[in-house]
C-alpha cells in the first residue's frame, strides 16, 4: 500500500517544526561532507597504497639505488613510499659528503629524514578521519534531539484537541522519527568507513616501518 502523500518524508520534513527541520538540515549536511570525504580519502589511499607497492616492488628488483633516487626525485614513482626512500636518501648523500662524518650519523640522519617523510605522508593520509569518527559518533544524538523535540511539539499540541486520536497524533511522531533516521544515516556510513580508513592507514605504517628498517640495514652495509 502507498504511503498518504500528506505521510510521505519530504511532506515531513516540510511540515517539522522549525527546530527539528534545523536538526534535519544540519544532519543532511554532515552526510554530503561525509561523503565528500569518503570517497576522497578512498583514492588517496589507494593511490598512495598503489604507489608504494609498485616502489616496492622495483626497490627489491636489484637496481641502482641512485638510478631509483634520480627517478623518485624526478616524481617518477609518486607519493608514499617514493618519498620516504627519497628523503632518507638525500640525507645519507648530504651527510656522507661532510668531511669526518662517521657512519653512525649518517644512518641516524637518514632515519631521522625517513621518519620525517613518513609522518609526513601519514599526516596526509589521516587527514578528515576525525571528521568521520566526529560524524559516526554525534549524529544519532543530533537526530535523536530532533526526534524529542519533535515529539514533545507533537504531543503539546494535543493540548488545544478535546479527543486525541492515532490520526492527529500519528504526523507528528512520524516527522519526529524522520529526525533518527537521518541521523543513522549519516552516522553510519561514516563509522564504517572510519574503521576501514583506520585499517588501510594502519597497514601501510607497518609497511613504511619495514621499508625503513631495511633500507637502513642497506645503508648501513654500504656505510
Amino acid at each position: 500500500m502507498n504511503a498518504p502523500a500528506d505521510l510521505s518524508v519530504l511532506a515531513l520534513v516540510l511540515q517539522a517544526s522549525l527546530p527539528v527541520q534545523l536538526v534535519i538540515l544540519t544532519l543532511v549536511a554532515i552526510s554530503i561532507y561525509s561523503w565528500t570525504v569518503i570517497f576522497k580519502k578512498y583514492q588517496v589511499i589507494k593511490r598512495v597504497s598503489g604507489q608504494s607497492e609498485a616502489f616496492e616492488k622495483e626497490f627489491w628488483s636489484g637496481g641502482d639505488l641512485m638510478v631509483l633516487y634520480d627517478e623518485a626525485t624526478r616524481g617518477r614513482h609518486g607519493d608514499g613510499l617514493a618519498r620516504v626512500f627519497e628523503a632518507g636518501m638525500r640525507e645519507y648523500l648530504k651527510l656522507r659528503k661532510q668531511p669526518g662524518a662517521q657512519s653512525a650519523n649518517q644512518l641516524e640522519g637518514a632515519r631521522r629524514a625517513m621518519r620525517a617523510a613518513s609522518q609526513r605522508e601519514f599526516d596526509g593520509l589521516e587527514r578528515g578521519l576525525p571528521f568521520l569518527a566526529t560524524a559516526g559518533s554525534v549524529s544519532p544524538y543530533v537526530g535523536l534531539f530532533g526526534t524529542v523535540w519533535g515529539i514533545m511539539h507533537a504531543f503539546t499540541g494535543l493540548a488545544n484537541i478535546q479527543q486525541a486520536t492515532l490520526a492527529s497524533v500519528a504526523p507528528g511522531i512520524a516527522e519526529a522519527l524522520v529526525a533518527t533516521a537521518i541521523g543513522l544515516f549519516a552516522a553510519i556510513p561514516a563509522v564504517v568507513a572510519y574503521n576501514r580508513f583506520t585499517t588501510d592507514v594502519d597497514r601501510l605504517s607497518i609497511r613504511f616501518e619495514t621499508f625503513m628498517e631495511e633500507f637502513s640495514n642497506i645503508l648501513q652495509r654500504q656505510a
